[in-house]
């Protein structure tokens, strides 16, 4: 079955329900703005009459008869602008921030929208989190491949996990890739794939848990049962302001182990899912996300290379394909033999260990699932078609991941007898802090630096281009030599290709495994890897 098969299996089972059910309780959660009781306690907005909600809305197209419309303040909209046109749709009712005259439909004015919104959603769909052991994975690196080791070692354990991220859904044992470049999706979508889970079977949920999506309430509606951070560097400034902003929205998800919440039911009753925060010790945070997690009255589990680490690593071996990893945990010592390179993917797998000793599960179901994964798309992915070069595919697209992976292709370029090419760019409106700093990162390892289009949006693509040269130009690259600007980035593939040397790595990152390239006009179609393999075969490459 599909997954579009099984969402609309979701939507279909449906039911009207009545509108003041959820009113109520949106008014005990504490989202109503008004009047108070004598004990603090929010009342309930009058006028509510029979009125019945066929459907969830926040963006006023996707409106039907019977909806209910949110209304959600945007970056580049205010969807209290829309709703008269989502009345005129036919919607029952809005959730609003402040009354809208003349609307003529039945107005639920919140505290915040966006938080009445998962409410809604949460609902809506039956809250999927409470018969699912729902697990939230969160850092600025490391996200998308520990959640593959996570659900693979629930899967290996018995407790088949469905996935929510980056890369891939997956949902009744079915994957099929991510459509949108949205880790997290806002919350009536999430809730549906989690009701779809619960109905098709699954027992668990690994939710990749962005910071976007913690600090605009997409998760709001989401009970959690465990947490795993796996590293905290500069990322995403453009919507949170500060570096402690973004690590504050990241803590709040470990806050929500708090939360007390019923027995699972449904294939979700196989496992007792304690509350459980998993954290990298090695990381500078660590501290606070453990401080947090106790108060949260969480089990904490910590993993890394430091001595008080509960997951401990131990002799680490690593080739171009391969890595083996010793370690020490509550079960007792191990060996892991990992079919992932890249020496960074050591502490995201034990941080599945240790999700594991936290969770109750044997290890040795634990270690068969991470040692069972091959790989994940676009994640330090080989391009192999005959050409005396290294050819690697990564979705590295923050200062630290991507110095993290060309240190870790430096040696391997240097047994060659090469030098590194890094091919990337930067995002349109999003963090434009990074970008003098991704270029100073290439500067400093690379004997050639490509800067090209990542996903400009709405922004001057050749200014985005400027503000990575300027940090690669610091490091001593010099335009039309070393240091190449190339918008397209077909082309900005060619070139580097073109230069490429017998023993060079060249690195493509920034786009992964994702299928599209946004620019001012929308989405187009991209294929990473097959534009590469495309520029290879144009060079006279075409073995394996």
């Amino acid at each position: 079955m599909t997954l579009a098969d099984r969402l609309a299996r979701v939507d279909a089972a449906r039911r009207p329900r009545p509108l003041v059910e959820l009113v109520d309780r949106l008014s005990a959660a504490g989202h109503l703005r008004g009047s108070r009781a004598s004990d603090g306690r929010p009342i309930a907005p009058t006028g509510i009459g029979t009125e019945t909600v066929t459907s969830i809305a926040a963006d006023s197209r996707a409106v039907r008869p019977g909806a209910l419309f949110v209304a959600v303040r945007g970056a580049h909209a205010d969807g209290h602008d829309f709703v008269a046109a989502a009345a005129a749709a036919g919607a029952v009712a809005a959730i609003v921030e402040q009354p809208i005259s003349g609307a003529g439909l039945v107005q639920i004015v919140v505290e915040h929208s966006r938080a009445a919104l998962a409410g809604a959603a949460g609902w809506w769909y039956g809250d999927p989190s409470r018969e699912l052991g729902i697990v939230g994975i969160t850092g600025t690196d490391g996200k998308t491949t520990t959640s593959f080791l996570a659900a693979a070692a629930l899967d290996a354990a018995g407790h088949r996990a469905g996935l929510v991220g980056t890369v891939e859904l997956r949902i009744g044992g079915e994957a099929e890739p991510t459509p949108e470049h949205q880790t997290t999706p806002e919350a009536p979508e999430l809730e549906r794939l989690l009701r779809a889970m619960a109905d098709g079977g699954d027992a668990a949920a690994i939710i990749e848990t962005t910071s976007h999506g913690l600090a605009l309430e997409r998760v709001a509606g989401i009970a959690y049962d465990a947490a795993v951070f796996t590293n905290l560097s500069h990322e995403h400034l453009e919507l949170h302001g500060s570096f402690e902003a973004y690590r504050a929205a990241k803590l709040s998800l470990f806050e929500r182990l708090a939360e007390r919440r019923p027995a699972k039911t449904g294939a979700g009753a196989g496992l007792a899912w304690p509350r459980v925060a998993v954290i990298n010790r090695d990381d500078s945070s660590a501290d606070l996300f453990v401080a947090v997690s106790r108060e949260a009255g969480a089990r904490v589990l910590t993993y890394g290379a430091e001595p008080g680490a509960d997951v401990r690593a131990g002799r680490i071996e690593e080739d171009a394909r391969r890595l083996s990893v010793a370690y020490d945990a509550p079960s007792g010592p191990a060996r892991l033999s990992l079919r992932l390179a890249g020496r960074f993917n050591a502490h995201n797998a034990l941080a599945v260990v240790a999700l594991g000793e936290g969770l109750g599960l044997d290890p040795v179901a634990v270690r068969a699932g991470i040692e069972g994964v091959s790989g994940v798309p676009g994640r330090m992915e080989r391009v192999e078609l005959g050409q005396p070069f290294m050819v690697i595919v990564d979705y590295a697209h923050s200062p630290a991941a991507l110095e993290t992976v060309l240190d870790l292709l430096a040696p391997v370029a240097a047994a060659g007898g090469g030098g590194l090419i890094a091919v990337f760019g930067s995002a349109g409106e999003r963090d434009r802090e990074k970008r003098s700093m991704m270029g100073r990162i290439a500067g400093d390892r690379c004997r050639l630096v490509v800067v090209t289009d990542e996903d400009p949006r709405g922004e001057d693509r050749m200014a985005i281009l400027e503000a990575i040269a300027g940090g690669a130009e610091s490091a001593g690259r010099r335009r039309d030599r070393d240091l190449l600007l190339i918008a397209d980035r077909q082309a900005a593939i060619a070139a580097a290709l073109e230069r490429a040397r017998p023993g060079d790595v060249v690195l493509f990152a920034g786009k992964g495994h994702e299928r599209s390239i946004i620019g001012p006009g929308g989405a187009l179609p991209w294929h990473e890897r097959a534009a590469v393999e495309a520029a290879l075969s144009a060079l006279g490459f075409n073995g394996s």
